[in-house]
């Protein structure tokens, strides 16, 4: 008989961080405490995907949050349909030891489609007329109104956004509470994104981050209770912690300016013309995968990319391999930035020729990653809260709106805390905290903790692991907001 586990992935935990962090101190006291490897890019579709699968990205195929699709010609980010996710998963393993292993994935990623018993994950309703409002996705579909009816509609503007806090941490702690009363599964994975906000908003050694520790760690406080009365092994664990940066590194424009990276006007507005670009980069926070059209560019891409301010590597082929980043998902070239800078996915010259969904907390149509989503604009804050207002007016009203409050240059010279690296420090990395002493050791990595949970689990796989089929690359299903 297996034993029940509650697994928190905790997004920026560090060891810095879990001194402000009573409760969850408390599950190291009973148990242990150890440092945990992650891999690059240090981001969460990637990691999170090396947990449940136990290998790095070049075997699982998620090279970041996002890539170039090149059979779409589109650049994509935040997908979430499971295929994406090659390799045998961590329920797959337990499940040829124990057929009927059950699982709840409460609002870990690529959580659509996936062979699971109870999935949860933010899914805005999408109306015909453009309008989008806050809601979730479920299965099976009556577990919507079993967790809306009792928590209210899944807070989606504190999930990401100016207004990203505390509210959807505490949303999604609840609902895993309830998961665990009403079905009690053998796995329950819950993802919590609270300590994200406001280390990229003002840094990790800003007094906020400390606070945000803090606050959370009550919010966890009743989670820890109940998978405590489940009689349940709790593990934590971090993805990657988040570090002091100072520098946008603006590696599309430098791309453009070399006659590189071309773009295409509608309305006088420029959007990024993929299918005719020589070369393009597609921002992933402190990583950036480069995409070269012709392989006799890539040399000279290098040269050009290498000569930047803020990058600190450029990996050809050979540096992808030794960082197991080696997948056709990936760039032909790919940057790391240096500890205190990060990539912007900003591609016009201009700001007056920005695309309008520059200026939105638009995760979806960006090719790349934008954390001046985070704020209100800096250059002008009050104007942006003003104009936040009227569109949660006419949103109240049954209208269409534009949420148009995110700055451009001035909200990237905002952001104080970024991630992506390798961390240079352990205590500024990502950590595991387990309950349980048996498995103790001093330090894993990301590939060692799908056997570890089996382990705690009880359950060594019987077999072979299952093949794995290439993971497709049509992920136009599942966005997230």
């Amino acid at each position: 008989m297996s034993r029940r586990l509650v697994v928190l992935d905790v997004v920026g935990l560090t060891p810095r961080l879990l001194a402000h962090m009573p409760r969850l101190r408390a599950v190291a006291d009973e148990g242990f405490q150890a440092e945990l490897g992650t891999v690059l890019p240090a981001v969460t579709c990637s990691v999170q995907s090396t947990f449940l699968t136990g290998v790095p990205p070049s075997g699982h195929g998620i090279v970041g949050n996002g890539w170039y699709f090149r059979d779409l010609g589109e650049v994509l980010l935040w997908r979430q349909h499971n295929a994406l996710v090659g390799g045998e998963k961590l329920w797959q393993a337990a499940r040829r030891v124990e057929p009927g292993w059950t699982v709840a994935n409460v609002c870990w990623w690529y959580a659509m489609g996936a062979d699971v018993d109870w999935t949860v994950t933010p899914r805005p309703v999408y109306h015909a007329d453009g309008r989008k409002d806050p809601d979730c996705y479920t299965d099976p579909p009556e577990l919507h109104d079993a967790l809306t009816g009792a928590l209210g509609t899944f807070p989606l503007f504190t999930y990401w956004g100016p207004g990203a806090g505390l509210p959807s941490s505490r949303w999604i702690c609840r609902a895993a509470e309830r998961i665990l009363a009403d079905q009690s599964p053998d796995l329950t994975l819950v993802y919590v994104p609270h300590l994200d906000y406001d280390l990229q908003r003002f840094g990790p050694s800003s007094p906020r981050a400390a606070a945000a520790a803090a606050e959370l760690d009550g919010v966890l406080a009743p989670l820890l209770d109940a998978a405590r009365a489940r009689d349940a092994t709790v593990v934590v664990l971090s993805e990657y912690g988040i570090t002091d940066v100072s520098r946008p590194v603006d590696v599309n424009r430098l791309l453009r300016r070399e006659g590189l990276l071309r773009v295409y006007t509608q309305a006088g507005m420029e959007y990024l013309d993929p299918w005719t670009s020589r070369a393009f980069a597609v921002a992933d926070h402190q990583v950036a995968h480069v995409y070269v059209r012709d392989p006799a560019d890539v040399p000279a891409v290098a040269k050009l990319c290498a000569g930047l301010t803020g990058v600190a590597e450029v990996l050809n082929a050979d540096g992808k391999a030794a960082y197991g980043l080696n997948h056709p998902r990936s760039g032909d070239l790919v940057l790391v930035a240096e500890p205190d800078a990060w990539f912007t996915y900003y591609y016009w010259l201009d700001d007056a020729r920005a695309p309008d969904f520059a200026r939105l907390v638009e995760i979806h149509r960006k090719p790349g990653y934008d954390p001046a989503e985070l704020f209100f604009d800096p250059a002008a804050p009050g104007t942006a809260k003003r104009r936040a207002a009227v569109a949660l007016a006419r949103k109240k009203l049954g209208m269409r709106y534009l949420m148009s409050v995110v700055g451009l240059d001035a909200g990237a010279r905002a952001v104080r805390g970024s991630h992506g690296r390798l961390p240079a420090d352990p205590a500024d990395g990502p950590l595991l905290l387990c309950s349980d002493p048996s498995a103790a050791r001093e330090r894993l990595a990301a590939t060692e903790v799908k056997a570890l949970l089996l382990e705690l689990a009880g359950l060594a796989p019987a077999g072979p692991p299952v093949a794995a089929s290439p993971p497709g690359d049509d992920g136009r299903s599942g966005e997230a907001s």
